[in-house]
């Protein structure tokens, strides 16, 4: 359910993530791989596909995806949450993260 922007929200794809994941043996992703299969898997708003202020190469909802690395630190964040890890270039899906991963 999108925020109150019309943005999906940064656990929403946080969510999308894990599916995405735990979908791999390695639960690992790129976050550009990740870039081209979230969208099959939820419907992106057109705030979401809006170009990013920060990150003008990338539509809002990618810099989004980029924040749960970004905002490890904070609560609420699946990183911090245990259920994902930050890799070079990406994330990686932790036991937690696979047992919460909802099937795609």
């Amino acid at each position: 359910m999108p925020d109150n922007m019309n943005r999906t929200t940064e656990n929403e794809l946080a969510e999308a993530v894990l599916s995405i994941l735990a979908l791999r043996k390695s639960g690992e992703g790129e976050f550009s791989n990740l870039f081209k299969l979230i969208p099959k898997i939820l419907t992106l708003t057109d705030e979401d596909m809006a170009q990013s202020d920060s990150r003008p190469a990338e539509h809002v909802w990618q810099q989004r995806v980029r924040n749960i690395t970004s905002h490890k630190n904070a609560d609420g964040n699946y990183i911090n949450a245990g259920f994902l890890e930050e890799i070079d270039g990406g994330l990686k899906l932790t036991d937690a993260g696979r047992a919460r991963a909802k099937p795609v």
